[in-house]
């Protein structure tokens, strides 16, 4: 009795996905109806074969197939992408593109860059879907010149792009509204309006709430799991609580200018779960942190003279964020920190098309970015950063080239103590992409590129911690793959493969080393790695009689990423840690006139969590399997949509990072209303 009364919810959500609700939209029998004219808008997709660099695409068709809660769910399907997860709804989620690490992945939001100076890492868990058009990820580099200088600036972007309003001929407002809720006490309202003020100007506002008590059991395995002994737990100081709103306001200017302002505002509380330490289940699990969120961003572009555009685009920033531990054994008996950083950003790029094929642009931006903490003899720094960038473009049926140089420059000050030095550096990049026979869309690409990462806040000026003396990480792409397409066979309406083998190489690594004991660490550039792989992905849809369609996808990463630091060292040549040298990612969606079912499923070989390759720093491999329901009613008001998901179906019992294990079997259920 108590298993219908917990999950009454999914159990309505599945009785109704399976009756036929069309008579609720009915008024009268056997009668003809003239269904009122429907236009489809759809905005051009960038073409993924056709990129001089690799980049990869999810729309929100497919989003919606992936059983994907948040942005890292979906980004886990990208090839060649590692996401650090520890572990439930709330637990911090980062993204690292071909083992360069989370640094080196710039987050843009809406064609801007998102920041976090004090750790230079992205927590993408806190990005909802609801009001997600698509998310690309550019590995080195884009084709597209005509950006800010800052999208430059990275060894790979992952690119967030929300829905704009779209509107029929008559309509002035619609939108979307649902309910999603699921195990552990996952409780998600969400809601999407969009209004045509004018023909002119349009506004769009969303929101949504997330909560979750996040307590889900776990096997605990003292020693060789399936061998030794084994307890049941569940996972502790685990809820989260998130308030996500943000509003919009576009605009054309005139019909070769446009521009939006748009303000968003995120607020979260959460616990963070610790290390599962055997036999001690019970402690480490009191930690709690909030993050207070808000930014605001414009966007301006016009194509002012025939051959000449401008974009401009600026932004401020406000991230607080506050830490405690309450149980620690000091003189306060805990730890509470207070961080406040800021980032003031304005970016301007003109492009100049000399020809119908050739292009060049040059921009420049500028930020400056502060942070503030409640701590004793902090440095309170402050960095200036300049870019600037010229870059230039042929494109062609048969061949794409792309150049750029990027200078940057910076400038540091501090309060206390001394400022680390100030850095200026030139990052050449160069791409191609060939299409040797006519008849066939099958191409060869190639890039190189040169980029290199600052040290963050924290590497520089944390307590005790912190070295001022580090120097930028420096690092080496170099890229050579195959794409291919076909499309509008009878039955195969659509296939995609490409592969790339690359080699990437850091050096000056940022690394945390031991200094005097275990207990007291300082930032070093000390690191070196090499990095050879493959990343391959594949898609086709195919077409049956009756308006069914099959579609099937997939990846595969293949990481050799090695320690070259020191040759003496007993961990040289050893894979770096968390960098499973096999994974991948698979999907299947069967869509019917009536029904829509998919299958997704993730997969990683096994890891080491340090340097040292041993057996007893092995972190086992697991496969992750999905799957879903979807129905879709027109009714009188809009369209229903009912969906009902079993996420790891298997119930296996894994970890991504050591000693923060993942859910089991968990079950979610969603009903939405477009109107």
């Amino acid at each position: 009795m108590n298993f219908f009364v917990k999950n009454r919810f999914l159990i309505t959500v599945l009785l109704l996905a399976f009756c036929d609700l069309s008579v609720f939209a009915q008024s009268e029998n056997d009668s003809v109806k003239l269904l009122r004219e429907m236009v489809v808008t759809r905005d051009a997709k960038q073409s993924q074969t056709r990129s001089s660099s690799p980049l990869q695409i999810i729309d929100s068709e497919k989003l919606a197939s992936l059983n994907a809660l948040q942005i890292s769910d979906a980004v886990k399907h990208f090839s060649g992408v590692t996401v650090k997860d520890y572990g439930g709804i709330g637990g911090l989620k980062t993204v690292s593109v071909r083992s360069f690490g989370a640094n080196h992945t710039a987050v843009a939001y809406d064609g801007i860059p998102v920041s976090d100076v004090q750790t230079g890492q992205i927590d993408i868990g806190r990005f909802s879907l609801e009001n997600v058009d698509n998310i690309s990820l550019n590995i080195g580099q884009g084709d597209n010149i005509f950006q800010p200088a800052r999208m430059f600036a990275s060894a790979s972007v992952l690119n967030i792009q929300s829905q704009n309003p779209k509107f029929t001929d008559n309509q002035t407002i619609n939108g979307k509204t649902g309910i999603k809720t699921g195990s552990f006490g996952l409780f998600n309202p969400t809601f999407l309006l969009n209004g045509k003020i004018s023909e002119a100007l349009t506004a769009s506002f969303s929101g949504e709430w997330l909560s979750a008590h996040g307590k889900y059991p776990y096997i605990l395995s003292y020693g060789v799991v399936g061998k030794d002994s084994a307890s049941a737990e569940t996972r502790k100081n685990t809820d989260v609580k998130n308030l996500r709103l943000e509003g919009a306001l576009f605009t054309d200017f005139t019909e070769k200018s446009k521009g939006y302002l748009k303000a968003y505002f995120y607020n979260s509380e959460r616990g963070l779960p610790g290390a599962t330490i055997y036999y001690n289940t019970n402690n480490f699990s009191s930690q709690r942190i909030w993050d207070n969120n808000l930014f605001v961003q414009a966007h301006f572009e016009s194509q002012f003279l025939p051959q000449w555009d401008l974009q401009v685009n600026g932004k401020y920033n406000r991230a607080y964020l506050r830490y405690l531990d309450p149980a620690i054994p000091n003189s306060d008996g805990k730890i509470e920190n207070n961080y406040t950083q800021q980032e003031h950003y304005a970016s301007a790029t003109m492009r100049y098309r000399v020809l119908e094929k050739l292009s060049f642009s040059a921009a420049s931006d500028a930020f400056i970015n502060l942070l503030d903490a409640d701590l004793s003899n902090f440095s309170y720094p402050k960095r200036i950063t300049s870019l600037s960038v010229i870059a230039g473009k042929f494109t062609s049926e048969s061949l794409l080239a792309t150049a750029n140089l990027l200078y940057t420059h910076t400038f540091e000050k501090v309060k206390n103590g001394e400022p680390t030095q100030n850095q200026s550096k030139f990052s050449p990049y160069v791409s191609i992409s060939a299409k040797p026979f006519e008849a066939i869309d099958f191409r060869f690409r190639f890039f190189y590129k040169n980029i290199f990462r600052l040290p963050t806040f924290n590497d520089l000026y944390y307590t005790n911690i912190g070295n001022r003396n580090l120097k930028p990480e420096d690092a080496n792409q170099i890229n050579l793959g195959v794409t291919y397409t076909f499309s509008k066979d009878k039955w195969l309406e659509y296939l995609l493969f490409t592969a790339d083998a690359y080699h990437n190489k850091v050096k000056n690594k940022i690394v945390a080393y031991p200094t005097k004991n275990i207990f007291e660490w300082t930032m070093l550039n000390y690191g070196k790695v090499e990095i050879n792989g493959l990343d391959i992905n594949a898609d086709a849809v195919f077409v049956f009689p009756e308006s069914i369609k099959l579609k099937l996808g997939g990846t595969y990463t293949y990481q050799r990423a090695l320690n070259k630091t020191d040759v003496e060292s007993r961990n040289y040549g050893h894979q770096i840690p968390y960098t499973p040298r096999v994974s991948g990612a698979g999907k299947i969606g069967v869509q019917t006139g009536w029904l829509t079912m998919n299958y997704s499923m993730i997969w990683s070989g096994h890891r080491y969590a340090v340097n040292q390759n041993f057996k007893e720093n092995r972190v086992e491999g697991y496969a992750d399997h999905s799957i879903s329901l979807i129905r879709d009613f027109n009714l009188s008001i809009g369209e229903l949509i009912l969906n009902v998901e079993m996420l790891n179906m298997l119930n296996k019992n894994y970890e991504v990072v050591r000693y923060f294990p993942m859910p089991g079997r968990a079950f979610r259920g969603t009903i939405s209303l477009k109107f």
